[in-house]
């Protein structure tokens, strides 16, 4: 049974990366794409690696994070242990996402009142200019 196959361009197509990503993700051992000479040739397991490694890299999972999942496939507990390890990392990165949202929001909230104080005294310094003429 022949498993149908993409060239690196048609990844980079399909994936929206480049050509150096899955090569850095190769040399990473993230990825394991058939060799057929220069030609790297990836298959359906390599495609759904990707998938999960962008969306692990965009909720900021490190790549050894990544990886580790990613090894954990395998086990044969039908990723019993893939997903508790998963929602562990997740569960740690949200509440670290959600922190600094926070952080950003009461910097968001500070600088809006710096602003608000400096155009205050931006209108009295023009008032008292208007009065002394």
């Amino acid at each position: 049974m022949t498993e149908i196959t993409m060239t690196i361009r048609e990844m980079c197509d399909a994936f929206d990366v480049t050509p150096r990503t899955l090569r850095f993700y190769e040399a990473k051992e993230l990825l394991f794409p058939i060799r057929d000479g220069q030609k790297r040739l990836f298959t359906k397991r390599d495609r759904a690696r990707l998938k999960l490694i962008l969306r692990g890299k965009r909720f900021g999972f490190s790549l050894e994070e990544i990886r580790q999942l990613l090894d954990l496939y395998d086990m044969g507990d039908q990723q019993q242990t893939q997903l508790a390890r998963t929602f562990e990392i997740a569960s740690d990165r949200l509440a670290d996402m959600v922190a600094q949202r926070d952080e950003l929001n009461e910097a968001i909230e500070d600088l809006q009142d710096q602003l608000k104080w400096g155009e205050k005294m931006l209108a009295s310094m023009n008032t008292a200019k208007k009065v002394a003429e």
